[in-house]
């Protein structure tokens, strides 16, 4: 094969547009052992993709069938589900015995009472979409992974 013709074929190459042909080729001229010396950086490339060309996959890869799969799946959702109600039920016993040892009073004034009830329900809003933040970060890498590894 003339060298202008490799030339090209390699830089046709490196931006994908080869046959398996033109690659068939390739893999023979840098095979041999008159290339040309400034193609000579390629020839390890080539090389490389001879040999491997030659070897097989001889481990076995462990397919578990998809029901398995959403099993564990929601196992695992259970045992976090159940981690915060836990979590949540101790925070309020927490919290529970620490304010009935105080006196919190009560509000006379309705509006005064709806101020602080408010409060309290944007400070509770803000932790509970902290936690679906979380559960939507785990539901993206599930469809990621779904996408991946189709079954």
């Amino acid at each position: 094969m003339e060298l202008n013709k490799i030339e090209r074929v390699v830089e046709k190459y490196f931006d994908g547009g080869t046959s398996s042909e033109e690659e068939k080729e390739l893999r023979k001229y840098f095979a041999s052992s008159d290339v040309a010396p400034h193609l000579k950086q390629y020839k390890p490339i080539f090389g490389y993709f001879s040999n491997a060309a030659g070897h097989e996959l001889t481990q076995e890869i462990q397919v578990f069938p998809k029901f398995q799969h959403k099993k564990q799946t929601k196992l695992w959702l259970s045992i976090a589900a159940s981690i915060v109600v836990l979590v949540i039920a101790g925070t309020y016993v927490y919290f529970e015995r620490e304010v009935s040892s105080q006196d919190l009073g009560t509000c006379d004034n309705p509006e005064a009472a709806m101020k602080e009830t408010q409060k309290v329900l944007t400070m509770l809003s803000s932790h509970v979409n902290v936690g679906i933040e979380s559960v939507k970060d785990l539901e993206q890498y599930e469809n990621s992974k779904d996408l991946i590894f189709k079954q």
